[in-house]
């Protein structure tokens, strides 16, 4: 997909050393042993950045030509993301302000009484729906949040994750695959097999990652 931003959103990430090595291996979420990482919480807890963010985020939408009426981001990481992007989006279109439009965020704990709506949103999105996802290395927690809107009917569009780590799930499947499999179309804005070689890492550090996609990886990676 071409996206004329592509370079600057890139620059942007390098920049704010959103993605970065580790001199050791830690263990990730996903249970595995990484010596390099995506990071945006720094991004999410800076006002100014974030802004930034979200135009990136907004011109991109625009390039798909999608018009969703709520951007949501997964909990917790894209929560914020996810409400400032609704919130300027919804302030460009020729309908608002209009009823159509709602602020939703997902609760990182779900609320054990009450309405089953109110259990996993302050806000329940509605109309058609564009995910948002920070780094993506298995999609557990966006497949999860697919699952929990569509038990409530929710018209998804599409899902959009700012990073993908590039990995292969544990059933063999890449997650734009998988998420694809669910009849939806997965959009990444950036990738670590595009990234990573830009950052120039040590030797030592390569070969890791060199090791890394060759047994996690979609493919494996070039410096």
């Amino acid at each position: 997909m071409s996206w004329a931003k592509k370079e600057a959103f890139y620059e942007f990430i390098i920049k704010n050393q959103v993605i970065g090595f580790f001199q050791n291996p830690i263990k990730l979420k996903s249970g595995r042993n990484s010596t390099w990482y995506v990071n945006w919480r720094n991004i999410a807890e800076d006002v100014h950045l974030i802004d930034l963010l979200s135009d990136f985020v907004i011109d991109f939408i625009e390039n798909l030509k999608l018009q969703p009426d709520c951007i949501y981001g997964v909990p917790e990481g894209a929560t914020k993301l996810g409400i400032l992007s609704q919130f300027k989006w919804a302030k460009r279109q020729k309908t608002f302000p209009s009823d159509n439009f709602i602020l939703s965020m997902g609760r990182g704990k779900p609320k054990e009484h009450g309405d089953p709506k109110d259990k996993y949103f302050l806000g329940v999105p509605r109309g058609k729906v564009i995910i948002i996802e920070d780094t993506i290395t298995t999609g557990g927690s966006l497949i999860q949040t697919i699952k929990t809107l569509r038990e409530l009917n929710i018209d998804i569009i599409a899902t959009i994750g700012l990073t993908d780590r590039n990995e292969l799930r544990d059933d063999g499947l890449s997650v734009k695959d998988a998420i694809d499999s669910m009849g939806l179309t997965h959009y990444s804005m950036s990738d670590a097999l595009e990234l990573l070689p830009m950052l120039k890492p040590e030797d030592r550090i390569k070969q890791h990652i060199i090791d890394y996609f060759a047994e996690y990886g979609i493919r494996e990676i070039e410096f």
